[in-house]
């Protein structure tokens, strides 16, 4: 039995939870470090690793992480952390590396991105940066560079498949027709759970990608072909900058645009796999071989389609501003406190209730004045927030630590109680909670909006919106209950 510990960063992410229910399906021993432990305690393997909970750029929870592991992978990402996110990765991974050192783990593994143009963006740019800050030290470093991932709730799947869907005739700029090596998602995790069981470290960087290279261009068809949808009308336009496309993005997708610009930004490049980099021979392809392009894609709109996505890029939680980054309740430090509580009784049971309480948001809206909350999501977005379009994961059930929406869920109990806090630009912070529970044969449904305002400021932003809380909340709660 492999007695081995492999320590887990970036477990709430897209990647990163994934490849934990990967490795404890291989029967392998995984300990996480997240930031917030209520961010992954939804996760079905959860109970399943030994969890420490702590910040990767302080060196006192790096070293309780690492202490005893073997192997530590290391999948975070500050690309939505500001213009300086390059240095903040190179910093991060250094202080990552040295604590390893200290801690004496056998292999890092990273999982980085092929950088293999003149014309590399800054995105791609500080991926090998972090790379490097990895390898400063002497524990090896096995670096697993990859293009495209494509699978159900990634950021790049989600943007190009959303492009698609949405617009028949697309006015592009010219890297459309720059060349792309995209990957599955299960060929990712498949490397990443082979580097586990090496018998040896391994200091090297390889590329990885699937059988076919092609065009971003190609790609958007392929698209629309497993979509069942026309051909697509794609026209270069030497005009559009990865700025401007961007914001086009964060406009038509589910990704704003302050993940969209590096993202775009990226695309200026050949993303192509180096075959003297090839992996093959220190890890074979799968026995069934590499997924190509159109199984992938299938496979991952096929679960989309069934409510069968495990994680998304929204799992991660996006930076806010500075006085929204302290969660939890403000009645503890004294701050001002705004609330609108509203109740309903009635003889719904509490499990019909429930039902409709879990499944808000998404694809079955906010129970009335939904042209309310577009406006309200489009005003986000104008401001760079993430605005309505991220959607749910799942259409009936949530977890906590994901997005639903521009909220998160912050907590749940399920069948009594859920709370969402806000990650849309607000001048302070704000929840949204719903309770339900069974008194003197009848079900009472409780209804709460809270917010915490920053100065005068939000004062002010608050009291300005109540007219709208006269209408919508009302609105919500009555319907929540009819539609029970």
């Amino acid at each position: 039995m492999n007695s081995r510990l492999y320590l887990v960063t970036g477990a709430s992410g897209y990647v990163g939870g994934r490849l934990v229910r990967t490795l404890l399906d291989n029967n392998f021993k995984v300990r996480v470090l997240v930031r917030d432990s209520h961010k992954i305690i939804g996760q079905p393997w959860a109970k399943d690793v030994e969890i420490v909970e702590g910040n990767a750029q302080n060196r006192s929870d790096l070293d309780a992480a690492l202490f005893g592991v073997h192997t530590a992978y290391y999948l975070l990402h500050s690309i939505n952390l500001g213009k300086d996110f390059d240095d903040i990765e190179a910093e991060m991974a250094r202080t990552f590396a040295q604590a390893c050192e200290s801690a004496h783990v056998k292999q890092i593994v990273y999982l980085g991105g092929i950088a293999n143009d003149k014309k590399t963006s800054k995105h791609l740019a500080s991926r090998v940066g972090t790379g490097k800050g990895l390898a400063s030290t002497s524990v090896p470093v096995l670096e697993l560079r990859a293009g495209i991932i494509i699978g159900s709730g990634s950021a790049s799947f989600e943007m190009l498949r959303h492009l698609t869907h949405r617009l028949p005739i697309m006015t592009t700029p010219k890297w459309v027709s720059n060349l792309t090596h995209p990957i599955a998602i299960r060929d990712v995790l498949y490397y990443l759970n082979n580097a586990a069981s090496l018998k040896e470290p391994v200091d090297k960087i390889y590329d990885i990608g699937g059988p076919e290279i092609l065009s971003y261009a190609d790609m958007m068809q392929k698209f629309a072909k497993l979509s069942g949808l026309p051909r697509r009308w794609i026209i270069k336009v030497p005009v559009l900058t990865p700025g401007l496309s961007s914001l086009w993005i964060g406009l038509v997708t589910p990704v704003p645009t302050a993940l969209a610009r590096p993202l775009v930004g990226s695309l200026i490049s050949e993303v192509v796999a180096d075959p003297a980099k090839s992996i093959k021979d220190l890890i074979p392809p799968p026995p069934e071989g590499l997924l190509s392009v159109e199984t992938a894609i299938n496979l991952a709109l096929t679960k989309i389609s069934d409510h069968r996505v495990e994680t998304r890029w929204s799992d991660a939680t996006l930076p806010t501003a500075p006085w929204q980054k302290a969660q939890g309740d403000p009645d503890w430090a004294g701050e001002t406190i705004l609330r609108d509580h509203r109740e309903a009784t009635t003889d719904k049971s509490v499990e019909a209730i429930w039902k409709q309480i879990e499944g808000i948001g998404g694809e079955h809206g906010w129970f009335g004045a939904d042209f309310l909350w577009f406006l309200r999501g489009l005003a986000d977005r104008s401001f760079g927030g993430v605005g309505l379009r991220r959607g749910r994961r799942d259409a009936d059930l949530l977890r906590v630590g994901e997005s639903l929406d521009f909220w998160r869920v912050e907590e749940l109990e399920r069948g009594h109680r859920l709370k969402l806090y806000a990650e849309m630009i607000l001048p302070g912070k704000a929840w949204l909670e719903f309770s339900v529970e069974e008194k003197n044969g009848k079900t009472v449904v409780v209804q709460e909006a809270t917010f915490s305002p920053r100065g005068l400021g939000g004062q002010l932003y608050w009291y300005s919106v109540a007219p709208f809380h006269t209408f919508v909340f009302p609105t919500m709660l009555r319907n929540l209950v009819k539609r029970a």
